[in-house]
């Protein structure tokens, strides 16, 4: 079975465009099948019990033709061991995703999970949070002139005016940004390319980070092209990003919850919230398809908020 999970997930990746973040995901929940079907097997010396002719044991000795037990004993097993359902529903649908890839190859007779239902489950609505939040987040240590608080003020900046994801953010190149024309090119999901307007505050924070961070931080030998560095020259990842909201979040006495993803967010409600529209917002945000930018019509600001917030612009 590793053999054709590995090249299932070659498949999201190379040709449906998947990021490796969301290929790394699928990973994480097929390998936890594949290490079920081994314990199966290891057991498979005691008597299985026979389920419709067929039993989850000795489907472990036959990857290529998991039978539908084995399946549904997996699920059972997640939801004994108390997941919640959303996680449940994820690793059902990465499951089918495998079945129906490796059924479309010709390399499974029959899919085992085609009668198996993925829980509905609500989407969260996501966490924004307030402009004044946003920011003090902006604004903590502006007259800071290291290498590090420039380029940190330039990627939140550059978050708020966009609205791009983290992922986006950490793999643009120079030459994705255009400041002279004030905007930026960024390759979202499914390799889908978006061109955005940078802000004139985002541009001038991008532009002391390029003069003045960048060329401090750049290492000929491992920097290459990326917009964005570490101490070491190299790219920034994602990882590195998040620790660094967390840090400058924390710096700036903001209290509400921060992920990776609050830049994106808030600028997603607030623009909502300032009367722009859901295709305008979808298209900024690189969403395929409008119901997951619609979620965002769900976030709330409490009207003194709101009027606090208008007075300090």
């Amino acid at each position: 079975m590793e053999g054709y999970i590995a090249q299932f997930l070659r498949f999201l990746h190379e040709q449906r465009g998947l990021t490796p973040n969301t290929v790394a995901a699928y990973q994480n929940d097929l390998r936890q099948f594949q290490e079920f079907l081994a314990a199966q097997q290891a057991t498979a010396a005691a008597p299985p019990e026979r389920t419709n002719g067929h039993s989850a044991a000795a489907a472990a000795t036959r990857p290529l033709a998991v039978c539908r037990a084995a399946v549904e004993e997996f699920v059972l097993r997640l939801r004994e061991r108390g997941y919640a359902p959303a996680t449940v529903a994820r690793k059902i649908a990465a499951l089918k995703s495998l079945f129906h890839y490796l059924h479309q190859q010709g390399l499974v007779a029959e899919d085992p999970t085609r009668h198996l239902e993925v829980p509905k489950v609500g989407k969260p609505v996501p966490r924004a949070i307030s402009v004044s939040e946003v920011q003090r987040l902006l604004n903590y240590g502006r007259d800071c002139t290291t290498p590090e608080a420039l380029r940190d003020r330039a990627m939140l900046e550059l978050l708020y005016a966009t609205g791009m994801r983290v992922t986006e953010l950490v793999s643009l190149d120079l030459a994705d940004l255009d400041l002279a024309a004030g905007c930026v090119r960024c390759v979202g999901r499914a390799r889908r390319v978006r061109v955005l307007p940078v802000s004139a505050t985002a541009r001038e924070a991008l532009q002391l980070y390029l003069d003045r961070g960048r060329r401090a931080l750049a290492r000929p030998a491992v920097s290459g092209e990326a917009l964005f560095l570490n101490h070491r020259g190299q790219r920034l990842t994602r990882q590195g990003f998040w620790l660094i909201i967390k840090a400058r979040a924390s710096a700036a006495g903001i209290t509400s919850s921060i992920t990776p993803h609050t830049l994106r967010h808030s600028f997603a409600t607030h623009h909502l919230h300032d009367g722009e529209d859901l295709r305008s917002l979808q298209a900024k945000l690189g969403h395929a398809s409008i119901s997951t930018t619609q979620i965002y019509t769900q976030v709330r600001i409490s009207p003194d908020e709101r009027l606090a917030e208008a007075a300090g612009r």
